[in-house]
C-alpha cells in the first residue's frame, strides 16, 4: 500500500483532472463512445449554484492517482440520506496499492460524517478487481434487484407526457 495517499476533494481548478479520470474510466469500461462530459459540464453540475455531485481526488505525493465521483440519494425506508458512488477510478499504475479502499473509506467518512444509512455503487460484472476490493471491504451484491436506464428519446419522451414542475 502506498503510504502517501492523500485524498483530497475536488475544486473547481480540477475540472480537467477529472474529465481525464472520466475518460479513462469510460476507455477501460470500453464506453469511450458514450464518453459526452466536458468541463463545462463538470463545472455546472459539480461547482455551480445547483450542484448536483462532488469528487474527491486520490494522490501519491503529488501525482493524481485515481478519483471517485458521488452524490447523495435518499432511503425512503431508512428515512435518512446515502451515498451514490457514480464511479471509481485508479490509474493502473497505482492500482493494487490500497488507492481504490482508501477511496471508498474516505467516501464512507463522508458517509457517515452526513448521516447517511447506506452507500451504493454499481459495478461491470466483469471487472473481477473491482469486485475483490468490494467483497474485501464488506460490501454485499444486491442480487434481488435490477438496475433500470432510461437515456435519450425514452427519456424524453417520457418526460415529455409530464407536466412542467417548478424546481424546488
Amino acid at each position: 500500500m502506498a503510504s502517501d495517499i492523500r485524498i483530497l476533494p475536488a475544486t473547481i481548478d480540477d475540472i480537467a483532472l477529472v474529465l481525464q479520470f472520466i475518460k479513462d474510466l469510460a476507455e477501460y469500461e470500453e464506453l469511450a463512445d458514450a464518453c459526452v462530459a466536458t468541463e463545462e459540464d463538470l463545472r455546472e453540475h459539480l461547482f455551480g449554484s445547483n450542484a448536483v455531485a462532488h469528487a474527491v481526488l486520490a494522490f501519491v505525493g503529488d501525482e493524481p492517482a485515481g478519483f471517485a465521483l458521488y452524490f447523495f440519494s435518499f432511503s425512503t425506508f431508512l428515512a435518512r440520506p446515502g451515498l451514490y458512488l457514480e464511479d471509481l477510478f485508479v490509474k493502473p499504475a497505482w492500482r493494487k496499492r490500497g488507492i481504490g479502499r482508501a477511496l471508498l473509506a474516505q467516501l464512507a467518512r463522508i458517509a457517515t460524517d452526513r448521516g447517511c444509512g447506506r452507500m451504493e455503487w454499481a459495478v461491470l460484472n466483469w471487472n473481477e478487481l473491482a469486485l475483490r476490493v468490494y467483497r474485501g471491504i464488506g460490501a454485499q451484491p444486491l442480487n434481488d434487484w435490477t438496475v433500470y436506464r432510461l437515456t435519450g428519446e425514452s427519456l424524453t419522451g417520457l418526460a415529455a407526457g409530464a407536466p412542467a414542475v417548478p424546481r424546488p
